[in-house]
């Protein structure tokens, strides 16, 4: 499906799904070209292009709602599937929070519309170089350096009308560290960006510092005995944490009427050092919202005040809330802080620097305990040996509260642009 006929395409299933007697549709036509260099056990094991091509129907009638996906887009194909889905819809729940957007309009270009190959294998190649020379005990199990171009009309029988081309380049990186029998547990890192040319492949993304943080995993050392302390967020288990925040000023939390912050509107729910703001024209991510909604930039926490709850146009019909509309591929960066990074460990008397969350499901009240992954432990204010199944508990909403210091530096994975964070009051076990 060439790019020129993405809306014919879409005006095609949308007229068609009028005529099936739907009440109110949106389609989505799609086009994804994608070249990828891959590596495999240290060495370069692939170049592949792939294009793939998506249409997806949303119908409701007389409140009932359902959908699918197609890839053939044959006009038997495209009736058979439009009446399987109307029969679909005309069994559904009925909810008279269903609807789809009306009188949106975008068409956004940003990124670049072509990838140059000769970059993706110089970035793989300055990778693999990387670990040879700076961390041999590493084993590049997987990853690739890619370019990925999408293009896509949505229009809905509210007369919302989006388009889009986004392009952007990417890479990732997973393996393990070994020395004889002891080996590290997995890790894994990657991101996005607009360019790769410019920056040597183990700067981005923080892959360097990944496979270097490994290779110290290799041997592990129990905790001891249990205390109190403090953890020292990279911006991998940040990003833990803001996903848990996410969650709870989302649909399934609003709707569920469980999230802690329904009502906290305008009041102070997290540390004052915190601002949370989106990143919608991110590499990767478009200002788009999964239900055909423009993304306009959103605050969402201003010196830890809460700005706004995200519920979705279901979930703002379902609750009564307004309705925030959030770019379907995320994009939110986190304001950098006034303390250098070596200011943050030195300033921890007894704690960990923590890789990643590993909490499972908190209570309603946000309590956890859970494993912290790729970490270290910090004594008297210097970084020590990783740490070997550490357990820590406490509340998700009283470490946003309990920030104390925010790093100068940021992490910037494309989606994501985040600092450390040092947060007080854990239970260490």
């Amino acid at each position: 499906m060439a790019a020129t006929s993405l809306l014919d395409t879409a005006e095609r299933a949308l007229a068609l799904m009028r005529a099936q007697g739907f009440h109110h549709a949106q389609v989505g036509a799609s086009r994804t070209a994608h070249d990828e260099v891959n590596f495999a056990h240290d060495e370069p094991s692939l170049l592949r292009s792939t294009s793939t091509q998506k249409l997806s129907l949303l119908g409701i009638v007389d409140a009932r709602r359902a959908s699918t996906e197609l890839t053939a887009f044959d006009e038997p194909s495209l009736r058979e599937r439009i009446a399987a889905l109307f029969a679909d819809a005309s069994a559904a729940p009925q909810d008279d929070a269903n609807a789809v957007s009306s009188g949106q309009r975008a068409d956004i270009v940003q990124g670049p519309q072509h990838g140059e190959r000769d970059v993706l294998a110089d970035k793989v190649r300055e990778l693999l170089d990387f670990r040879a020379r700076a961390t041999p005990q590493f084993r590049l199990e997987e990853g690739y350096a890619a370019h990925t171009l999408l293009q896509a009309r949505v229009l809905t029988s509210g007369g919302s009308d989006l388009a889009c081309s986004a392009g952007w380049y990417s890479m990732s990186a997973a393996g393990t560290a070994r020395d004889g029998r002891a080996a590290s547990s997995f890790a894994f890192g990657g991101g996005t960006a607009h360019a790769l040319a410019a920056t040597p492949a183990e700067q981005l993304f923080g892959l360097g510092d990944m496979l270097r943080d490994t290779v110290r995993q290799i041997h592990t050392r129990p905790l001891g005995d249990k205390f109190v302390g403090e953890v020292l967020l990279t911006p991998g288990a940040v990003e833990d944490l803001l996903q848990w925040l996410h969650g709870q000023i989302g649909d399934l939390h609003l709707i569920a009427g469980s999230s802690l912050y329904r009502d906290k509107v305008g009041q102070r729910v997290a540390s004052p050092l915190l601002t949370l703001a989106s990143r919608f024209d991110a590499p990767g991510v478009v200002a788009l919202s999964a239900d055909a909604f423009v993304a306009p930039p959103l605050e969402v926490l201003r010196a830890g005040v809460l700005n706004a709850l995200t519920p979705s146009f279901y979930g703002s019909r379902k609750t009564g809330l307004p309705h925030v509309p959030v770019a379907a591929g995320g994009g939110w960066q986190l304001a950098a802080g006034d303390t250098p990074l070596p200011q943050m460990v030195s300033g921890v008397s007894r704690g960990a620097l923590v890789g990643r969350l590993s909490m499972g499901a908190p209570a309603a009240n946000g309590d956890f305990s859970g494993v912290i992954k790729n970490s270290f432990l910090i004594e008297h204010g210097e970084v020590g040996p990783a740490l070997a199944e550490t357990m820590i508990s406490g509340n998700m909403a009283r470490m946003l509260l309990d920030v104390s210091a925010v790093s100068r530096e940021r992490r910037d994975t494309g989606a994501l642009l985040l600092p450390w964070l040092r947060v007080g009051g854990l239970h260490f076990s």
